[in-house]
């Protein structure tokens, strides 16, 4: 493909320096940079601004201004809209029909102050040409299920005093995210849907505890489906009333703030629940008034509807989200989900991304990244320090790229390649097969000019049909053998290889590090939320921090190794620039060593030998041992004198070394002094 660079802005020069291997597609580059310069000008009429225009949730939903309701709603295809409820004792009445207003497709209704009152629940009854049903409004801010019938509802909701925050203003988002992630409902001991409140009282302490200066908080968005982790949304200006009132969720990201945590959330604008009552689909009788017509808007395997880019009306509903979120509740940024679904009418599935043609072709979704890179650009316009991941398996060049530097705009991309490697390591290979090579490889291969976010295990590898770290390296012997008291040769080597994964993980990490709330303690077992198949049983659905504060038991040593491996980290800001440079890698030894800054790691995981007088390259100096996993504290064997200073020592021809003990299946971290 032949294609002229001059023809190229400044923004797609710069992407095109950054990856010399974009060159072959700087027309297709410069086409889609246009075009999104078109959509957005199509948006604002080049008269205001991206923020002025994602301003929906003031226009449409349920308003009280000027001392009466006012309440407005898009629906093209209806030829009648009817607001029902508790005022008007479920039926229909001519006092509550809805009118066109000379807007395309929208509807409004004025009701004087005294109509409706706090905690009123309605819907609407939306009639078109041959049928009709009832819809909850699409901008509802409010929606809950009633606990016998299980139907949701609308709810007007005006406490008498509005939430007053205590830390308003919050900007200290961090720029090294060390991300907690938590499900407010199953944040809980006991068997039970927990709530805003219980996290904010018995959680948020604990991740405060660990160091953590990031919570990402799934499920907030209202999902008719618990089970569906909240990726199934029904009312996307709805926080989930399940787990309590929208005060006591502004309680807890106002709590975090305090405690100088931000705060972002799972948003979900790649798809929507089927659901027709509770959601968008055939909201006003058309299949497509805000997803694609025919199978296209449809996905074929999360059985959700998928939303058209093309429309200006769907743009303005999923930019004002975003907006709603930000000003509403104070979160500090989104991590979007299911990115490569948008991307690409293919979704992904069973797709191998093997070459940049493959980020070029026809399969590529322009109308979704033209709204994914508006998206960035807005939330940052409102909030320059703002939080913007993607989760995307694709490797899409230039996502997490700023908008001046032609980038979609995301501040970070998880690195989603790691996790699964990890458990491709642990199943395929024996220990003393483990390629260190391919494990240095999957750690540190990344886009050198994108922010990367690295993890060991998320919420992805605990859910039935997965296994959980430390549950796939000691299987049911944790169910036996957890005493601090039981030398439990399976037990001890999940232990040591749990430290050492996360250690590594985290010590390579390009600009971030998440882990999933339990798992820094090693938490025994999956997720698995109530459905039929399991009884309705919430028994899996919860977090047993009992077993993390026990005395008596080892998981108290993986939680205070987390702790301490977050608060080096913080120290030493790691993750962060400069990178990690390799020192020293030994197949069959089975030892790695890199350093990152002033930081020397050293990871021995053999299965059984231990080295003395290991030799390992590193810059001439002082060093001092500031961790080891082996050390008592940690669960280990107390094989290593912590604080212990070393000296490297001059080689004949190979430069300075560092000469170590190195015990089997011991990681450590030694800090260069002078």
């Amino acid at each position: 493909m032949q294609n002229k660079t001059e023809k190229t802005s400044p923004q797609q020069k710069k992407l095109i320096e950054l990856d010399p291997l974009l060159e072959p597609y700087a027309q297709i580059i410069a086409k889609r940079a246009e075009k999104i310069s078109k959509v957005e000008h199509r948006l604002t009429g080049g008269h205001m601004t991206l923020a002025d225009f994602a301003s929906g949730h003031e226009y449409f939903g349920l308003h009280f201004t000027e001392g009466r309701w006012i309440f407005r709603e898009w629906a093209p295809n209806a030829e009648a809209i009817y607001l029902i409820g508790d005022m008007t004792k479920w039926q229909e009445d001519s006092g509550f029909a809805l009118q066109r207003n000379g807007e395309p497709g929208v509807w409004e209704i004025h009701l004087n102050a005294d109509t409706l009152a706090h905690k009123n629940l309605y819907r609407l009854r939306v009639y078109w040409q041959g049928g009709g049903g009832d819809r909850i409004p699409a901008y509802a801010r409010r929606v809950v299920q009633d606990p016998d019938s299980l139907i949701f509802n609308a709810q007007v909701w005006q406490p008498q005093h509005a939430y007053k925050w205590r830390n308003p203003g919050f900007k200290s988002v961090p720029l090294t995210p060390l991300i907690y992630e938590a499900h407010v409902g199953m944040a809980q001991e006991e068997e039970k849907i927990g709530t805003y409140r219980e996290f904010t009282r018995n959680v948020l302490p604990r991740i405060a505890d660990l160091g953590y200066n990031t919570i990402q908080l799934m499920a907030v968005q209202e999902h008719p489906y618990y089970a569906s982790f909240g990726y199934q949304v029904s009312n996307f200006f709805a926080a989930s009333s399940r787990f309590g009132t929208p005060e006591d969720l502004k309680e807890l990201v106002d709590e975090a703030h305090g405690a100088g945590i931000a705060v972002i959330m799972d948003i979900v604008h790649s798809h929507a629940v089927t659901n027709e009552i509770e959601g968008l689909s055939r909201f006003d009788g058309t299949p497509y008034q805000y997803f694609h017509a025919g199978p296209r808007g449809y996905h074929p395997n999360w059985g959700s509807r998928l939303f058209d880019y093309t429309k200006p009306q769907v743009l303005h509903f999923l930019l004002s989200n975003c907006r709603f979120w930000l000003d509403e509740y104070g979160f500090d940024g989104f991590r979007f989900d299911g990115i490569t679904s948008m991307l690409y009418t293919h979704h992904g599935m069973g797709k191998a991304f093997v070459s940049y043609d493959d980020y070029f072709d026809n399969s590529v979704d322009e109308d979704a990244l033209a709204y994914l890179t508006l998206a960035n650009r807005l939330i940052h316009e409102l909030r320059p320090e703002a939080l913007t991941i993607a989760e995307d398996v694709s490797g899409m060049p230039g996502l997490a790229l700023e908008n001046k530097s032609g980038g979609t705009g995301f501040d970070f991309r998880f690195a989603m390649g790691i996790p699964d490697y990890w458990i491709k390591v642990i199943k395929e290979y024996r220990d003393e097969n483990w390629p260190i090579g391919g494990i240095w490889y999957e750690l540190t291969n990344r886009r050198g000019e994108e922010k990367t976010i690295s993890y060991a295990e998320s919420h992805d590898q605990a859910m039935v049909g997965d296994q959980t770290l430390i549950f796939r390296l000691a299987g049911a012997d944790m169910y036996y053998h957890m005493r601090a008291d039981d030398p439990h040769p399976a037990v001890d080597r999940a232990i040591a290889l749990h430290k050492m994964i996360r250690l590594a993980t985290l010590a390579t990490a390009g600009h971030g590090y998440l882990n999933f709330m339990g798992n820094e303690f090693g938490h025994p077992e999956w997720i698995d939320f109530p459905r039929h198949e399991n009884g309705w049983s919430y028994k899996y659905a919860r977090r047993q921090w009992h077993l993390a504060d026990a005395k008596h038991l080892k998981y108290k040593y993986l939680l205070r190794f987390d702790r301490k491996m977050i608060e080096t980290a913080k120290k030493y800001n790691i993750p962060g620039e400069p990178g990690p440079r390799l020192l020293h890698q030994h197949e069959e030894n089975k030892v790695l060593a890199f350093e990152r800054d002033s930081l020397v790691f050293v990871f021995n995981f053999h299965p059984a030998a231990s080295y003395t007088d290991y030799r390992i390259s590193a810059p001439a100096g002082k060093y001092r041992m500031i961790l080891n996993s082996d050390d008592t504290v940690y669960g280990g064997h107390g094989r290593l004198k912590p604080n212990q200073e070393h000296f490297t020592i001059k080689g004949k021809s190979n430069g300075d070394f560092l000469q170590l003990y190195l015990p089997t299946r011991t990681a450590a971290i030694l800090q260069f002094l002078s």
